[in-house]
């Protein structure tokens, strides 16, 4: 299917791994020129060299309103428009145990796990107005039930699902459209996944047979794909919408 992509800007953050690197590598291929975005320049640069297509790098912490500002500015800067926003900086990882966040703890998530798609959205409203663009958020299906998930990040996920429903209307009105996908069990290299894997594999396919309706982990890319068409044209009747991704994990939703 051709998602009438080519050309169009994206602005990926959190892009120099895992997810996010998957759905810039997804969206260069239908001919996206794109920005990635990370807190470390070295592993963007990495990042860079090693996808195809025509891309731009933006390191910084997109959680500061500054930040995210800037990355939009040096967006429209280098490739003169912004259509796709993909808000993917994230990190579930988590030093103490469950129920025992403190303040600085719950600040953090949010901050990651949420603010960092606010400000950007906040940030690049204006630009997609312009080009009727589109937005999506890349959440976790542990805001979505209890997963034994740090329970600050499963918190901030499900702030997350509801920013986004929330702000279906008023971006609508100004014709942005605005989805989330909820990915489940991804491996990746530097993945929760892949230590849990490390540290004791019979009990990841225990787990997996007993949870998940396919009885394995996604790829990136199965992510990626899926978004990419949700930010194309091709989803053009879709906005304030969350898409579980995770094999048939959750019973309900």
């Amino acid at each position: 299917m051709n998602l009438a992509l080519d050309r169009k800007v994206a602005l990926v953050s959190g892009s120099s791994r895992g997810i996010g690197r998957a759905i810039a590598q997804a969206l260069l291929a239908e001919g996206c020129r794109v920005v990635l975005n990370g807190r470390d320049e070295a592993t963007l640069a990495a990042t860079q060299r090693e996808l195809k297509g025509e891309t731009q790098t933006f390191a910084g912490d997109v959680s500061e309103a500054a930040t995210a500002a800037k990355a939009v500015a040096f967006a429209l800067k280098s490739f003169g428009s912004l259509d796709i926003l993909v808000c993917n900086v994230g990190n579930g990882t988590s030093k103490v145990n469950l129920g025992a966040e403190t303040e600085a703890d719950w600040l953090e998530a949010l901050k990651v796990n949420l603010m960092s798609a606010t400000q950007l959205v906040h940030a690049s409203t204006a630009a997609l107005a312009d080009s009727k663009g589109s937005i999506l958020c890349v959440s976790s299906i542990c805001g979505l039930a209890a997963l034994g998930a740090p329970i600050a990040y499963s918190a901030a996920k499900a702030a997350l699902n509801s920013f986004v429903q929330g702000m279906a209307r008023p971006l609508g009105a100004k014709g942005i459209r605005i989805n989330a996908v909820a990915p489940g069990n991804i491996l990746f290299p530097g993945s929760t996944w892949e230590r849990k894997l490390g540290e004791n594999s019979a009990a990841v396919t225990e787990m997996l047979k007993r949870e998940v309706a396919l009885n394995r982990l996604g790829s990136p890319q199965e992510i990626a794909d899926f978004a990419a068409f949700l930010v194309s044209p091709r989803a053009a009747f879709s906005t304030g919408a969350l898409f579980v991704i995770d094999g048939g994990q959750l019973k309900s939703h």
